[in-house]
Order: structure tokens, then sequence, then C-alpha cells
């Protein structure tokens, strides 16, 4: 399900910010992705995402990162590790999965990731999840 035919797009400001990749929302809570079909998550795509969101990250607000991933594309896992030690953004992430093949690729992703990834299998339970995370009330 897309966030936008969600019930949470009802209840929650967003601001919907669109690239050639795919479409992102930025909430007070969390920065939730919809990549396109078939592309590849390298260090360019990666590079955009950090400077058009740069803001939050100079600010130092703590959200979560959701993942859904309504297509299938692949990313380059150690971007995750990087993007870590260069920031401290992101409380905890959510991945949305589909499909096993996703769920397995989720999995591996998670190996990189130094701090909780959830792999959820909606939207709704990824989205719950984030909003009932203890830190993130804390904001």
């Amino acid at each position: 399900m897309k966030f936008e035919y969600s019930k949470y797009s009802k209840h929650v400001a967003y601001e919907k910010v669109e690239f050639s990749f795919g479409i992102f929302y930025a909430t007070k809570y969390f920065l939730l992705s919809e990549l396109n079909e078939g592309i590849h998550v390298d260090y360019d795509i990666a590079g955009q995402i950090v400077s058009r969101f740069s803001d939050y990250i100079d600010k130092g607000i703590k959200i979560c990162y959701i993942s859904n991933r309504i297509n299938s594309y692949s990313i380059k896992p150690q971007i995750w590790a990087e993007f870590n030690n260069e920031y401290d953004t992101f409380i905890a992430s959510a991945i949305v999965t589909y499909t096993d093949f996703s769920y397995l690729n989720a999995s591996l992703e998670k190996q990189f990731f130094n701090k909780s990834l959830k792999r959820c299998k909606s939207l709704d339970e990824a989205i719950e999840w984030v909003m009932s995370l203890e830190e993130l009330n804390q904001n």
C-alpha cells in the first residue's frame, strides 16, 4: 500500500518530495521512502537524499526511517553503515516487505544497520511500530 492511500496520510502532516528515483514523505515522526522499480540506490542517490533532507540532519532532529518497498529495487548495503557512522538522525528504521525475496534483502541490510531495524509485512505495522517507540515519543 502506498503511503498516500493509507489512513496515516490523513492523520499525520507530511511533505511529499519527489525525486527521479522515487517519492519521500517527511513527517515530524518519520521519513518514508517509496522508491521506483528497478533502481539501484548508490552513493549518488544517497547523496541527493542527504542533501535534500539536510535540515533534519543539521538540526539534529531525531526521527525514524521507513522504507515502503512497494517496488523491487536494490541498495548497496554498506550505505547504511556509512550513513550511521556519519549522521545520527535516525532512531530506528522499518522496512516494509511485500515478497519473500524483499524480506531476505531486508535481513541482509539489517546486518549493516547498528540501530533497531524492524522488518514488517505491512505499512500499518511499520508506522504503528515507529509511533510506539519510546525514543520518538520523548521528542
